[in-house]
Order: structure tokens, then sequence, then C-alpha cells
């Protein structure tokens, strides 16, 4: 189903919006990162609760943080001295969902 939002398909994407969706796919090819926007599909989790369940230290995960916040794909609300991590909105999820969606119905790849 078309919406208002959705671009057509014959029209190519501006250079500046070609750049922006290329800065958001490069975070997406990380196996880290997906696995953090997994996890904030679920529910807000602090950083100390994403690298105790993706066994990834605290500094590596707060560094993937920092780029999914500047690209808006994830947001950080604060709760005392604690940031509770979500992701940014109902795109966001779309996306990740629909991702995965389309991995499950690839051929399964021998590394």
């Amino acid at each position: 189903m078309k919406t208002d939002e959705t671009p057509a398909v014959a029209t190519p994407l501006s250079e500046a919006d070609a750049e922006q969706l290329a800065q958001v796919m490069q975070a997406l090819a990380s196996p880290v990162r997906l696995r953090i926007l997994s996890v904030l599909r679920s529910e807000p989790t602090t950083v100390t609760e994403l690298g105790d369940q993706l066994g990834v230290n605290q500094t590596s995960v707060s560094n993937h943080l920092r780029l999914l916040r500047h690209l808006s794909l994830v947001t950080g609300n604060r709760h005392g001295r604690h940031i509770s991590y979500s992701l940014f909105d109902d795109h966001v999820v779309e996306l990740l969902d629909e991702a995965i969606g389309h991995v499950k119905h690839l051929p399964h790849l021998e590394g």
C-alpha cells in the first residue's frame, strides 16, 4: 500500500538523500549494532544491560550507541544517573523488521 510518505519508485534519490541513506545502511552493516537494535526492539535498555546481554564491553556499546543516536536510529532518556536507550520511532522498528524478514527468505550462506 502506497502512502504519501512512500517515495515514488521511478523518482531517483537526491544526492543528499542518497548520502544520508548510505550512512544509515553503513550503520546497519555492523553485526553488533544490529544486535543492539534487536534488543532495543523489545524494551528500553541501559548500556550496562546491553553489554551484559550481548557480551560486548560497555565502551564498545557506548560507541555504537553514539553513532546510532547521531543517525536518529536510537534515542536515550535519562533516569537519574542512567540512560535508557530505545529505538527512535516506528520507522526504525519497520526498517529492522523488514530487514530481518528479508534475511529469513534468503538462502542460508555458509561462511
